[in-house]
């Protein structure tokens, strides 16, 4: 497995945001985390990462513990948040480099900043890069260390039409050549396109898992989109 996860639960205070998570990822497979704002879809991410204190009986990457065996686990592992806060003056360009600096063999950025669209803002201050641009960037970086594994936390948040299907279909390139991925999303046609399972959250608990079509065939809807809002109680809003 490249990503084993059992019984994880966050508290912050007397508030658990999230309850007994369990996950299985296997190679060229991905996963999506989906809920409501608020579900826990971010804590589960931070708290596998090990950026936030969690309570589990096993959280394991690549047969290795993110606490215990850090550096070499995440060498592995890639990670797109949700907000990338980039320093002022950093250009596209030294942000990569930077980037590169951290793994020990990382890709080579040129070729990505090609394919996502990027090499004529090489030179340009992130902070003058639109929304779109910077996401695309974020996503690159996640990508820069040729992960095992990456975690993309609302991958396409402000994307317009042809960028966000160009970031589709580069995943499923890697995805067949054995990447690994775990995916947020509130896009169902972006879960469909991507992911072989899905888990979905409603205040901390895990609601309902599987395919799209076992989600669809639980939840006695016709679409995806319906079987999510069934779930995790977004359909009482419309």
């Amino acid at each position: 497995m490249v990503l084993t996860v059992r019984n994880l639960t966050v508290r912050y205070g007397n508030k658990a945001a999230v309850r007994d998570l369990n996950l299985r990822l296997g190679s060229g497979q991905a996963l999506g985390l989906l809920g409501a704002n608020g579900a826990g879809k971010s804590s589960s991410i931070a708290a596998i990462l090990g950026i936030v204190k969690a309570e589990f009986d096993e959280v394991s990457i690549l047969g290795k513990s993110p606490l215990t065996e850090r550096k070499t686990v995440f060498e592995s592992v890639g990670v797109q948040f949700q907000e990338t806060n980039f320093q002022d003056r950093l250009t596209v360009e030294e942000a990569c480099v930077q980037w590169r600096a951290l793994y020990e063999r990382p890709l080579k950025f040129a070729p990505l900043l090609e394919t996502f669209g990027l090499s004529e803002k090489r030179n340009q201050p992130v902070k003058s890069l639109s929304g779109g641009e910077k996401q695309r960037l974020a996503v690159l970086l996640a990508l820069l260390p040729d992960p095992k594994l990456v975690f993309l936390d609302e991958l396409t948040t402000g994307l317009d039409t042809k960028a966000r299907r160009m970031l589709w279909k580069h995943l499923l390139r890697l995805k067949a050549n054995g990447l690994s991925i775990v995916l947020t999303s509130h896009d169902m046609d972006e879960v469909e396109a991507l992911c072989d399972q899905a888990v979905i959250l409603r205040e901390g608990r895990t609601v309902a898992r599987g395919s799209v079509q076992e989600l669809i065939g639980q939840s006695g809807q016709t679409t995806l989109e319906d079987a999510y809002l069934h779930y995790a109680g977004e359909e009482e809003w419309i």
